[in-house]
């Protein structure tokens, strides 16, 4: 007796890897939000953070909602993105890896300083006292953002050149990905632009969706 096969259909995708590509473009976007909302000069000097955060308490606390949703997810998306490139890349997977890992890491340190900008407004200090106690902060944190700022700007950059030799996504995502960090670097230090710097984080949100798409298609 002959038996006739039906053709066997796609597979779902499994709720598991929505969740992980999910994690690519949402940590990034919420970070773009950040820089946006934030309501100081990342540049400046503590009496003037301590000042705009005293006339901005609100838009303070919606940056730490949103830098702890980076926090949760802007290393796994790392690590996903990896999965994508390593196999073309490996050598640049890495380092990028080694790089930005450690840098975004290092974020929940550089947080810190933030909250005590928002505690010591919620507390009603006075700015004399809010800029002591901001000042007083404890010197690893100054380690941490020589960490994220060279850890997540240069790896980012590697690893956008490594999603470019993989050939996976399109040429300008991965060029999004590659020039969005140095971007932010300009918008921040230099420029002192939130608008820029809102850019520079949503081209990486968007070269991220795109290595979402092959996340999902690696199920």
């Amino acid at each position: 007796m002959t038996a006739t096969l039906a053709p066997t259909r796609g597979r779902s995708i499994p709720l598991s890897t929505w969740a992980v590509a999910l994690l690519l473009p949402v940590g990034p976007a919420a970070i773009a939000v950040l820089r946006l909302i934030l309501p100081y000069y990342t540049a400046g000097d503590t009496s003037d953070m301590v000042a705009a955060v005293n006339a901005n308490p609100g838009r303070q606390s919606a940056v730490l909602w949103l830098a702890y949703v980076g926090i949760l997810t802007l290393v796994p998306g790392l690590f996903a993105a990896a999965q994508v490139c390593r196999t073309a890349a490996p050598r640049l997977t890495a380092w990028a890896l080694g790089l930005a890992v450690p840098g975004y890491l290092s974020l929940g340190m550089l947080v810190g300083s933030d909250h005590l900008l928002w505690s010591t407004t919620d507390a009603g200090l006075s700015r004399a006292d809010a800029v002591a106690v901001v000042d007083a902060g404890h010197p690893s944190i100054d380690v941490a953002i020589g960490v994220f700022v060279l850890g997540h700007v240069i790896g980012t950059v590697l690893l956008g050149l490594a999603l470019l030799r993989s050939g996976r996504i399109p040429v300008w995502a991965g060029w999004a990905i590659a020039v969005s960090q140095p971007l932010h670097f300009v918008a921040t230090v230099i420029l002192g632009s939130p608008q820029v710097d809102f850019v520079a984080w949503s081209l990486t949100a968007v070269g991220m969706a795109f290595v979402a798409r092959e996340v999902l298609r690696d199920r």
